[in-house]
């Protein structure tokens, strides 16, 4: 099969990416393992933090966003200068950095986070790769939007999306801008 290295896990050695059409492009990526080490507010609360700074420090729009337990989803454009990948890898550092510092200021560790520092099972915050689908219709972006929101409620962490403080929803719902702007696209 092209792309796989013989007698591996069927692990691809090259992602294919496609930068430089103008699409948005619907993201996701993970905590390592797929731990819930964002399972507390005061981490969610970092994460969104930082998207709000990176948003402004690259210049790409965010059509979208949830931020859950154990990953993320965002529905963004391409920055006028790099590529996604360039904005996600400076995220991940900087969010991984930031709990990092804040875990040591004393605010409560989650619970999964803790047990493996202490057990020494933890050698990254998060999965080394992401999940990038182009999106280029509004069927498709309406699609993603209403995934992404309903998150929250499919994994049974809140009744209604608007639950979920750690979404673009109540952008979508009120049309207030929340603690990062959102970009809807026409």
């Amino acid at each position: 099969m092209p792309g796989l290295h013989v007698g591996s896990s069927a692990m691809p050695t090259r992602i294919k990416r496609y930068y430089g059409h103008k699409h948005l492009h619907f993201i996701t990526f993970s905590c390592y393992g797929r731990r819930p080490l964002l399972d507390i507010p005061a981490a969610r609360n970092v994460f969104v933090k930082v998207l709000a700074v990176m948003r402004q420090r690259y210049g790409f729009r965010l059509v979208g966003y949830v931020v859950m337990p154990d990953h993320v989803h965002f529905l963004m454009s391409e920055p006028p200068k790099g590529n996604p990948s360039i904005v996600l890898k400076a995220s991940k550092q900087r969010i991984s950095a930031e709990l990092r510092d804040d875990m040591y200021r004393g605010w409560s560790i989650p619970l999964p986070l803790a047990r493996a520092r202490a057990e020494k099972t933890l050698p990254r915050f998060w999965q080394p790769r992401f999940y990038d689908f182009n999106v280029y219709t509004q069927g498709k972006t309406r699609e993603k939007l209403e995934y992404m929101h309903a998150n929250p409620v499919n994994r049974g962490l809140v009744k209604h999306p608007r639950e979920w403080i750690w979404s673009s929803y109540l952008f979508y719902e009120t049309g207030q801008q929340g603690v990062i702007q959102i970009d809807p696209v026409e």
